[in-house]
C-alpha cells in the first residue's frame, strides 16, 4: 500500500507565520512536489500492476478448486479447501489496496487543492502537469485494458469443447476481467490529472487595464 505520510494542509490563516511570499512558495512548492510524486509517480503504477496480478493469481487459486472437480480429480477434496483459502488470501489484499489507494489518491487531490489556493506561481506550478508522466499511465495502462480484453474473450471464443471445462472459461474470464480493471483504473487516473491540471493549474486572468 501507498505510504501514509503525506505533507500536512497548510495552516489556517490564523496560525500563518511566513516571513514573506518567496518563503511561502517554496513550501509551497515543496508540499505541492512531494504530493505530485505521491500521485503520479512510476512507483504508484507499478503498484496499481502489482495489485492486478495478485488479483489474478488470487483468482486462478479461486477457480482451481472446480477445475479438479471437472476433472474429478479426487484430491480436489483435500487440496481445494486449502487453494480457496490461499486465493481468497491472496486476492483480498489487491482488492483492499485498490480500494485504499483510490482513497490515497482522493486525500491527495484535496491536499493540493489546499495548497495550490494559498497562491498562484505559474512558473512552479507547470511541472506539475508531467505531460509525459501523464501519457506513460495512459498508453501502458490502455495496452493493458487491451490485453484483459483480449484474455476474456479469447478465454470464451476459443474454449474447446469436451477439452476445455465451465472452469476454465471463468478462469480465463476471471483473469481477464481483473487485468482489464486494472487497466481501466490506470487510464481513468491519468485522464483525471489531465482534467485536474487543465482546472486547476490554468493561467490566472489577467486584470483588465482601464
Amino acid at each position: 500500500m501507498p505510504s501514509r505520510t503525506l505533507p500536512p494542509p497548510p495552516p489556517p490563516v490564523y496560525l500563518r507565520t511566513w516571513p514573506d511570499r518567496q518563503t511561502l512558495l517554496t513550501d509551497r512548492g515543496m508540499a505541492l512536489e512531494e504530493l505530485h510524486r505521491r500521485h503520479l509517480g512510476v512507483g504508484r503504477l507499478l503498484l496499481l500492476w502489482l495489485y492486478g496480478l495478485g488479483g489474478s493469481v488470487g483468482w486462478a487459486l479461486l477457480v482451481q478448486p472446480l477445475q479438479m472437480l471437472a476433472d474429478r480429480d479426487s484430491s480436489g477434496f483435500l487440496l481445494g479447501p486449502v487453494l480457496g483459502a490461499l486465493g481468497l488470501a491472496v486476492l483480498a489484499p489487491s482488492v483492499i489496496g485498490v480500494v485504499y489507494a483510490v482513497r490515497y489518491d482522493r486525500r491527495i487531490r484535496h491536499l493540493s487543492a489546499a495548497w495550490l489556493a494559498l497562491d498562484h506561481h505559474p512558473a512552479s506550478d507547470a511541472r506539475l502537469r508531467s505531460p509525459a508522466l501523464s501519457l506513460l499511465w495512459l498508453l501502458s495502462s490502455l495496452a493493458v485494458c487491451t490485453l484483459g480484453l483480449w484474455a476474456s474473450f479469447a478465454a470464451a471464443a476459443y474454449a474447446e469443447p469436451g477439452r476445455d471445462t465451465y472452469a476454465d472459461v471463468v478462469q480465463g474470464m476471471g483473469v481477464g476481467l481483473i487485468v482489464w480493471l486494472t487497466g481501466l483504473l490506470g487510464a481513468a487516473k491519468a485522464v483525471g490529472h489531465y482534467r485536474w491540471a487543465v482546472r486547476m493549474l490554468a493561467p490566472a486572468p489577467t486584470p483588465a487595464t482601464p
